[in-house]
């Protein structure tokens, strides 16, 4: 397994990042710990969970398999903070100082460990100034809970205005940021990527297979499956139903064809054509694997012996444009657009 520098700092990681949401549920905590277990097994010494998957049960899980190999030493250990918490009490989410040394505390509990490798924001907001936010997380990484922090989501922009108030007021300052990237959303590599690649930046992605569309699972002209992810997202509010039949466009279907093409040349799976294309983008440090099954995790560990050539590369760009978005993430459901509601001091 090959390893890359978390961004400017010393810290090296796998090339693939273990995302621990599925954990606790849907997966069973037992093969969920067998699954860290494997991976570990297997080179990965990154791991990525949030406070708010399972409303920690992700976390609890986490803990109990480091605790159970005794590895916690030998990992990288990222864990997230902003979802909402607990229903209806406005105090349970969000970027606010409280809000965040009381989840770094929790996740701790439940992580079963002293300090967080990795402690990311995993979703910018407006109506905190980002100043409370670094000056928050830097007080946890001179307390010594926290060793580095990064962000999720956040479009170049936020970053740019976090990297300049951390400089401003001799903060610690992002060393990430996890974006969602895949052939269907090539929209970071506008600005995002350069920006990183400027800053000394990692860039973690996720959802590097498009939400399992790049499996090759579904196919043109048929329904959606029963119990897919898809096929929960078309239940739900129809602004979201909306965002999720853009997978099922001929344009998204037509990239799914060259990498289904490349696959069978090279003798491997959809899924691994299409994270190694991920994970040899330039700028890309490591993309963020979220297996709900032991053949998932395998699938996925065989990706980091498949070579792409140029032509490859070619090929795919020529159905999935370079900086375009098919399938746009960012736009509407993961940002919060609007204009800031402080001004600097």
């Amino acid at each position: 397994m090959e390893h890359r520098s978390l961004g400017r700092t010393g810290v090296q990681v796998s090339m693939l990042c273990l995302g621990c949401m599925n954990f606790g549920d849907p997966t069973p905590e037992a093969e969920a710990m067998d699954i860290i277990d494997r991976a570990l097994d297997a080179g990965v010494n990154f791991l990525d969970t949030a406070n708010v998957y399972g409303r920690g049960a992700s976390e609890e899980v986490v803990g109990k398999a480091l605790k159970r190999n005794g590895k916690r030493g030998r990992i990288v250990l990222a864990t997230k903070v902003h979802g909402r918490m607990e229903d209806d009490n406005p105090l349970a989410f969000g970027v606010s100082r409280r809000h965040i040394i009381e989840q770094c505390e929790a996740s701790l509990r439940r992580l079963q460990t002293d300090y967080i490798d990795l402690y990311q924001i995993h979703r910018p907001r407006s109506d905190t100034p980002i100043d409370e936010t670094l000056r928050a997380l830097d007080d946890l990484i001179r307390a010594g809970k926290v060793r580095y922090i990064g962000t999720s989501s956040f479009p170049a922009w936020r970053v740019m205005e976090a990297l300049w108030a951390a400089r401003e007021l001799g903060l610690n300052r992002f060393v990430s940021e996890q974006p969602p990237y895949h052939l269907l959303d090539r929209a970071i590599e506008r600005e995002l990527i350069p920006m990183a690649q400027a800053y000394g930046l990692a860039i973690l992605p996720w959802s590097p297979l498009a939400r399992g569309f790049l499996t090759g699972r579904y196919r043109r002209g048929d329904a959606v499956p029963e119990g897919s992810r898809f096929a929960e997202d078309l239940t739900r509010a129809p602004n979201f139903v909306a965002r999720t039949k853009q997978h099922f466009s001929d344009m998204a279907y037509n990239v799914l064809d060259v990498v289904e093409a490349l696959a069978q040349e090279k003798g491997c799976t959809p899924a691994q054509v299409a994270l190694a294309w991920c994970a040899q983008q330039p700028g890309v440090t490591s993309p963020i694997i979220g297996p709900r099954t032991m053949a998932h995790l395998e699938d996925n560990l065989g990706a980091v012996d498949v070579a792409l050539t140029d032509a490859d590369r070619a090929r795919l760009d020529a159905v999935a444009e370079p900086e375009r978005a098919i399938v746009p993430y960012y736009i509407g459901r993961m940002i919060d657009f609007k204009p800031p509601a402080y001004r600097w001091p």
